[in-house]
């Protein structure tokens, strides 16, 4: 049975009221401020109550998937009807409140962990690494969760208290202040326990998560805003060196490591489908999640479960909409019965986020014997001969390639029984037999923080070859001779596409103009017909869109009317920024 670690209903999280009470007894019967938490057991209630956040949000309306849509490396895709998929790909938006679900979840976690970290001292814990260990999870939280807001908003309240308060806007140093000083924190209570594959740990938060969200935040501030340091609360800093000693320890000391063969880190060589699909049949492949197994490289992730349903969150909570969404969109029935799908090994779903072409054309010409990028890049002509081009289910296909993403896609596999094939391999691996739902059966991880970006990280941290060479030589390329910044954003595109960070790279780089530009004119299928990605009609374009608004969504309207007007909104989002529809 796929276990679940912390993404589960936390009633007594959700419910904590008022310590006011008409009478001044003792309440029996409810948890409320004044006697929540008190032991052991409610603080890791509350502390899974601020996990139950991480992946609460209205999708496709979250960081993690405007961070791949909006980056060069994907366009929207999807059907005629799915505009706000294309509308983040182009910049634009599908209406004034469409981040409200994300913005109001992200904060939902922030005052969870700020409840956390004002209450913790009244928990009698077993012992103080235990509590450390809980209170550095919380701090780390906050920070992630204000990584993403400030990172699509940039403009944001800080919230640092759990009492209601109609807080301004801070500014872009105060909160990235905030999130460095958050990290710190939790590094410094955080026991520095290595790695082991305890599955019961899996999900959470450790000291080495933290160094690396540290790496990350800091690369993100100092890059886009052009600083040297972060000033912190208090005044004190965080330098360079620092966040190097911190990205040192997590690679000396974490005990987190490459997993040898870069493909076995991706769903397609799991056990249920790795010998039926032509490109892993017979390579001795093995996926290092089979039957619950522990990722040695994953640092960070969203933890799925069987415990989906329409009645509690459906896909948005217990099982991933990431790889539904990426899903092979309505391809018809094979013509011979009981023969695999078309796009097998790829299992059904919305086809959003089709793959640009000129991420395969780039990657082929820096690197042509890179395994890298037939792993992580299906070419369609090439792996699925009876694909059939604009097959939208009755609602076209807008931004189709020949190409998709191989690592967050649904993965179909041959029945166990040989009668023929489930839409979703989890159908026999976790035995959802009884609860068969191509929406609801895809319960793979999503990795946010994987050791090759640490690796990576140190070396533009430290500006050495070293980490780029040990992520070249997991993928069989020649180590480099020399630390050049042209080769570390080759080295990031490669080794971490479709994980979420390219958006934030060029952005901080300030090559995002360059990059978005080459989407344009990109070879595309409109409703089955050869096309070219020419957006100059949908908001003048990708670099007008991103000159306009510097790379920051919007804001929520609806949030912006509950301020009364103390929060403003975001430039480059008037009436001209409305998508309605690919014209």
């Amino acid at each position: 049975m796929k276990k679940i670690i912390y993404l589960i209903t936390v009633l007594v999280a959700l419910s904590v009221t008022s310590c006011e009470n008409y009478l001044d007894t003792q309440d029996l019967t409810h948890k409320t401020t004044a006697n929540f938490p008190a032991t052991y057991a409610d603080a890791q209630m509350t502390i899974v109550g601020i996990y139950n956040m991480l992946n609460n949000s209205s999708f496709p309306f979250n960081f993690f998937q405007v961070s791949e849509l909006a980056s060069d490396d994907r366009f929207g895709g999807g059907g005629a009807n799915d505009q706000p998929m294309q509308a983040i790909d182009l910049l634009m938006t599908s209406g004034i409140n469409v981040f409200n679900g994300f913005w109001k979840d992200r904060y939902s976690g922030i005052h969870r962990a700020n409840y956390a970290i004002e209450t913790f001292d009244k928990c009698e814990f077993p012992n103080d690494n235990t509590k450390n260990q809980m209170l550095g999870e919380a701090y780390f939280l906050r920070a992630f969760y204000y990584y993403e807001l400030a990172s699509l908003f940039e403009n944001i309240p800080l919230v640092l208290a759990s009492d209601p308060a109609n807080n301004p806007q801070a500014t872009p140093d105060e909160t990235w202040g905030q999130i460095i000083s958050d990290l710190k924190q939790a590094i410094t209570l955080m026991p520095a326990t290595k790695f082991t594959a305890d599955v019961t740990r899996q999900g959470h938060a450790d000291k080495w998560a933290a160094e690396a969200l540290m790496a990350r935040a800091f690369l993100f501030y100092t890059g886009f805003y052009q600083k040297d340091a972060v000033t912190l609360p208090d005044g004190s800093t965080v330098s360079k060196s620092d966040v190097t000693g911190w990205i040192d320890d997590c690679v000396n000391n974490s005990g987190y490591s490459l997993v040898p063969d870069f493909r076995n880190l991706w769903a397609y060589t799991n056990r249920c489908t790795v010998e039926d699909y032509s490109y892993t049949k017979g390579q001795n492949l093995k996926w290092v999640e089979n039957d619950n197994g522990v990722n040695p490289e994953s640092m960070f992730a969203i933890k799925f479960s069987k415990f989906a349903s329409w009645n509690s969150g459906g896909s948005t909570g217990f099982a991933s909409p990431y790889a539904l969404f990426s899903g092979v969109r309505s391809q018809p029935a094979p013509k011979v019965k009981g023969s695999a799908p078309n796009g097998f090994p790829f299992g059904p779903g919305w086809g959003i986020g089709t793959a640009t072409p000129n991420l395969w054309d780039d990657w082929a010409a820096a690197n042509p014997n890179d395994m890298r990028r037939q792993a992580s890049i299906c070419r369609i002509p090439d792996e699925l001969p009876n694909y059939k081009i604009g097959c939208g289910g009755g609602d076209s296909y807008i931004q189709e390639t020949d190409y998709r993403d191989k690592k967050l896609c649904a993965i179909s596999s041959k029945k166990a029984d040989g009668t023929g094939y489930w839409d979703n391999f989890e159908v026999d691996m976790y035995d959802f037999a009884n609860n068969v739902n191509m929406q609801l059966n895809n319960i793979h991880d999503l990795v946010l923080i994987r050791f090759a970006d640490v690796l990576l990280m140190q070396s533009e941290l430290k500006q050495d070859v070293s980490g780029i060479n040990k992520v070249r030589d997991r993928a069989g390329l020649a180590p480099l001779g020399s630390y050049s910044l042209a080769a570390l954003q080759n080295e990031r595109r490669w080794e971490l596409a479709f994980e979420g960070v390219r958006w934030n790279d060029i952005r901080r780089w300030h090559i995002a103009e360059t990059a978005l530009a080459r989407q344009n004119n990109q070879p595309i299928y409109t409703n089955g017909v050869a096309a070219t990605n020419s957006i100059s009609n949908n908001g003048g374009g990708y670099v007008a869109r991103y000159q306009a608004m510097r790379g920051f969504f919007q804001i929520p309207e609806s949030q912006i009317a509950l301020s009364n007007g103390v929060l403003v909104q975001n430039a480059g989002w008037g009436p001209d920024a409305l998508y309605t529809g690919w014209r």
